[in-house]
């Protein structure tokens, strides 16, 4: 049989009808039947196919029977996969955080200039905890301490001043600078960092002149010495002097904090001046 028969054959075949028929078994009556092509046969069976796939996808796709598929996550695997992610993204911010402090820890060992030292307010002081003491606004005190630093000017001279050379300063803490006195960067004092809760001394002997809080420096005491020195202690947790209190050198005034919006942490910012003029307290000053 050549391939032109078989075409033939084959093309007779599909064309044949064919009745497909339903009998009873007991009566042998005829109870029902259909008339068929081999066409026909293969277009319903292609389109049941067709509606088979369709009906089965949409059950896998809109109910919940699609938890049953092997490999397909649940609902309970897909919300801890959810939490799992949000952990690992905290985690990673937490690492961020940690280095950073390890880095500005390493930074302080090193002697070097943490970046935030010159940087706004500390998040960890909120104004409405703070805490006011009573100040009396009409005090000469406060009228001439304002008069001077609005006529402040820096020291050039890094050296000691002749006219106090030979005075001997007390250390007002012990402990580690990490900002140093820059005339650069408006920074006219040092800061300090103690142990935690460390005593903060008067330099000289003096008369304090201002002691209480502002918004910028917290708890601040500003003691005037002899000769026109007068010292500044600023961001303290705690003061235990007065305006108008005598204090010796070596007197306890204030314990060490984190006081004030212009803060970055518990330390001590100390400034000194002389004639209205703001010295490196490191050029006088062992700490």
């Amino acid at each position: 049989m050549d391939r032109k028969e078989l075409r033939k054959k084959i093309f007779q075949m599909l064309k044949d009808h064919y009745r497909l028929i339903i009998y009873n078994d007991s009566t042998i009556q005829t109870v029902w039947s259909i008339k068929l092509t081999p066409i026909k046969v293969l277009t319903l069976g292609s389109l049941g196919a067709i509606i088979l796939i369709l009906f089965t996808t949409v059950i896998i796709a809109y109910t919940p029977l699609r938890e049953n598929i092997p490999g397909y996550p649940s609902t309970k695997v897909r919300q801890q996969i959810i939490q799992n992610y949000v952990k690992v993204d905290s985690l990673e911010n937490e690492i961020k955080v940690r280095d950073s402090y390890f880095n500005k820890i390493g930074n302080l060992f090193q002697g070097n200039t943490p970046v935030e030292e010159s940087m706004g307010a500390d998040t960890a002081v909120k104004v409405a905890e703070a805490r006011f003491d009573k100040f009396n606004a009409d005090s000469i005190f406060k009228d001439k301490l304002l008069e001077e630093k609005s006529n402040l000017a820096i020291q050039q001279n890094p050296k000691r001043l002749p006219s106090i050379a030979n005075v001997h300063f007390f250390a007002p803490l012990r402990g580690l600078i990490t900002n140093k006195f820059n005339p650069k960067t408006n920074h006219l004092a040092v800061d300090v960092v103690g142990k935690q809760n460390s005593r903060i001394s008067s330099v000289l002997d003096g008369t304090v002149i201002f002691s209480g809080w502002t918004m910028e420096t917290g708890y601040s005491i500003f003691i005037q010495h002899e000769g026109n020195i007068i010292s500044a202690y600023k961001h303290n947790a705690e003061l235990f002097k007065e305006a108008g209190d005598k204090v010796k050198a070596g007197d306890v005034i204030a314990i060490m904090g984190n006081s004030g919006e212009l803060t970055t942490g518990p330390h001590l910012h100390f400034e000194l001046w002389h004639n209205g003029s703001a010295l490196d307290p490191e050029t006088y000053i062992d700490f």
